[in-house]
């Protein structure tokens, strides 16, 4: 009997170990918040490194997620869809341009607000965009000295 209920002991703190790591990832890879939020558009010339659930950031917070991306064939750019959370408003003025976290790390889309009194209505398209700067290109312009020299 005892042998049995150090069975179930063990199983249960098993079944507990699991279901915590189940919602430990859940949290960490944002499936426990709802994406209550409103939708803006961008359109960029290059989301190298972006894709469907990239972080949508403002000063280094998360406010929200990159929710579809689409190759718009008549002009060639990549058209976005992101969610920003309710309750933050975006000046009608602000850019939005495609950081990196570093060498090592990813991209992420990254709000510069800008000064206006007005703001984003939901569905409206953020205008002034930056595409995303390629690393590699930028090295192979430094080792091989082609710049603005004169």
């Amino acid at each position: 009997m005892a042998e049995n209920t150090t069975e179930v002991l063990v199983g249960g703190v098993v079944l507990a170990a699991a279901i915590g790591f189940v919602v430990y990832a859940g949290q960490a890879t944002g499936l426990s918040k709802s994406d209550a939020g409103y939708p803006l558009t961008a359109s960029f010339r290059s989301l190298e490194g972006v894709q469907v659930g990239t972080d949508v950031r403002l000063a280094g917070v998360k406010i929200g997620t990159v929710t579809e991306v689409d190759l718009n064939v008549e002009t060639y750019r990549a058209d976005t869809v992101f969610t920003v959370r309710d309750g933050i408003q975006i000046p009608d003025d602000s850019a939005i341009a495609i950081s990196s976290e570093g060498l090592l790390g990813g991209n992420f889309v990254e709000i510069v607000p800008g000064g206006s009194p007005f703001y984003f209505e939901p569905g409206q398209e953020m205008e002034d965009t930056q595409g995303a700067v390629s690393l590699i290109s930028l090295l192979l312009k430094f080792v091989s000295g082609s710049g603005d020299e004169e």
